[in-house]
C-alpha cells in the first residue's frame, strides 16, 4: 500500500511572529495532517529576530567573523522551530524540532551564503513515519569541520524546497504573509493583482531581481527537479499561486509581460582609467568571484580622461559592498589604474515575462514610461524575459507605478489572460 502524501510545509518569519500567530499555524498544520497527510515543516526566525541580532551583534563587534555571525543568526529558527513543535503538541500532536545537527544537511563552509551539498532525510522520514510532525530550522546546514552555517537571506525557503526533493514529497508549500505572487508589490502599486499560475523561470527572475515572496535559490532547486511549489497565506485559506514548469503549447497569445519588481539592495561600484587590454576584465571579477561576491550588472566604457584606458561599473548586493570595493581597491593598483568611487543610492527596476520573447517594443515601452516620470536610467541589463535598469533609488516606487500602468498590469483581463 502506498504510503500517505508527503507535504513540506514552510512558515515565514511574519506568519510565527506572535505567540496567537503561532498557534494559528500549528492549527493549520494539524488540519493538513488530518486530511490525510504526513508533513514535515520548516520554519524561519520570528519576526524581526534575525535583523534584531544583526543589531545587537553590531553594538559588541561591528566587524565580527562570519563563523560567529552564522552561529548568533541560526538561534532564531532554532528558537521558532522549538516552540512551533510545543504548539503542535499542545494541539494534542505528535512533534518533534530538529536544529542543523540533526537535519543531515550538509553544506559548503561559505559562511553566511552557504549551498547545500547533500541532505541525509532517514532521520526525518522515520519520524514522519512514526505519525509525528517534524518541524525543521531553516536556514541552515553543517559544513565539513560541524561548523554551523546559514544559506543567506531568505534560505529557509531554499531548506524547504531541498527537503522537498531529498524526501520526495509530493509539493513543497511555502505561506508567507500574502496570498501569493502579484504583478507587483502592493504594498507600493494598490492594483497590483495575484497571479494564479507562473512559471518557473519567470518566478526565477522575480526573485533574483528583488520580488521578496521566494528566494531565487529555492526557485532553481524547485526548477532542476520539478517539485510543485504552492506559494499562499498563512492568514486565511484562500488558494494562492502555483509555480509551474512552462506548458509544452503555451496559448497562441499571452502577456508580453508578467510582473515588475524593483531591488532596494543594490549597490554600484566603479573603477576608472583602468589599462585596455585582455584579462583586466577577467583579473578583476575573478577576485570578486573568490570574494564569493556576485556582480550583476556591468558596463565598460572608455575613459573620459585618458586615452587608452576604460572605466568599468557594475552592481553588487548592498551587504557585499564594502568587501568588493575592498577587492577592487587592491586590483586596481594592482593593474595601475584610476580611482574606485562607489554608492549605494541606487535601486533596480525590473520587468520579467516569457511572453518578451515573441513581443517587439517592450524594452522601449518600459523606457518611455520612466522618461515620461523624469526617471534617469543609468545601467540596462536584458535577456529573453526580463528588462532590468539603475535608477535613484528614491525614484524606486513611483517607476514601479508607472511600469505596472503602462503594461495595464491591473487590468483584469491581464491575469485571465493565462
Amino acid at each position: 500500500m502506498n504510503p500517505p502524501p508527503l507535504v513540506v510545509m514552510k512558515f515565514g518569519g511574519s506568519s510565527v511572529a506572535s505567540p496567537d500567530r503561532m498557534k494559528n499555524v500549528a492549527r493549520r498544520i494539524v488540519a493538513k495532517k488530518h486530511e490525510g497527510n504526513r508533513c514535515v515543516v520548516v520554519v524561519s526566525a520570528m519576526g524581526d529576530t534575525t535583523d534584531d541580532l544583526i543589531d545587537l551583534s553590531k553594538k559588541i563587534n561591528p566587524d565580527p567573523t562570519e563563523r560567529e555571525m552564522d552561529l548568533l543568526m541560526s538561534a532564531g529558527e532554532q528558537i521558532s522551530s522549538a516552540l512551533l513543535a510545543m504548539a503542535l503538541q499542545a494541539e494534542g500532536e505528535k512533534a518533534a524540532a530538529f536544529f542543523a545537527p540533526q537535519l543531515g544537511i550538509r553544506t559548503d563552509s561559505v559562511h553566511t551564503k552557504a549551498r547545500i551539498v547533500d541532505i541525509d532525510g532517514s532521520r526525518l522520514q522515520k519520524e514522519v513515519g512514526n505519525g509525528s510532525i517534524a518541524v525543521c530550522a531553516g536556514f541552515q546546514g553543517l559544513d565539513s569541520e560541524n561548523d554551523i552555517t546559514t544559506l543567506g537571506r531568505g534560505g529557509s525557503d531554499t531548506t524547504a524546497v531541498a527537503l522537498a526533493v531529498a524526501l520526495r514529497a509530493d509539493v513543497c508549500e511555502i505561506y508567507t504573509d500574502v496570498d501569493g505572487i502579484y504583478t507587483s508589490d502592493p504594498r507600493i502599486v494598490p492594483d497590483a493583482r495575484k497571479i494564479d499560475r507562473i512559471y518557473f523561470d519567470e518566478m526565477l527572475e522575480l526573485a533574483s531581481l528583488g520580488a521578496k515572496v521566494m528566494m531565487n535559490r529555492s526557485i532553481e532547486v524547485a526548477k532542476k527537479y520539478n517539485v510543485p511549489l504552492h506559494v499562499r497565506s498563512s492568514l486565511n485559506n484562500n488558494s494562492g499561486s502555483m509555480i509551474v514548469p512552462e506548458e509544452e503549447n503555451p496559448m497562441m497569445e499571452r502577456p508580453a509581460v508578467r510582473a515588475v519588481a524593483v531591488d532596494k539592495d543594490q549597490a554600484r561600484i566603479t573603477a576608472t582609467d583602468l589599462p585596455d587590454k585582455p584579462g583586466v576584465a577577467a583579473k578583476i571579477f575573478g577576485s570578486l568571484a573568490d570574494a564569493n561576491i556576485n556582480v550583476d550588472m556591468i558596463v565598460q566604457s572608455s575613459s573620459e580622461q585618458s586615452a587608452g584606458k576604460n572605466d568599468i561599473s557594475f552592481t553588487v548586493g548592498s551587504t557585499d559592498l564594502k568587501k568588493a570595493v575592498d577587492r577592487l581597491k587592491a586590483v586596481a593598483v594592482e593593474l595601475g589604474g584610476g580611482h574606485v568611487v562607489s554608492g549605494d543610492d541606487v535601486a533596480k527596476v525590473s520587468i520579467v515575462g516569457v511572453g518578451m520573447r515573441s513581443h517587439a517594443g517592450v524594452a522601449a515601452r518600459m523606457f518611455q514610461a520612466l522618461a515620461e516620470a523624469g526617471i534617469n536610467i543609468e545601467m540596462i541589463s536584458t535577456s529573453e524575459i526580463k528588462v532590468s535598469c539603475i535608477i535613484d533609488r528614491k525614484q524606486a516606487d513611483e517607476a514601479m507605478r508607472r511600469i505596472h500602468a503602462v503594461f495595464e498590469m491591473g487590468q483584469p483581463a491581464f491575469v485571465a489572460a493565462r
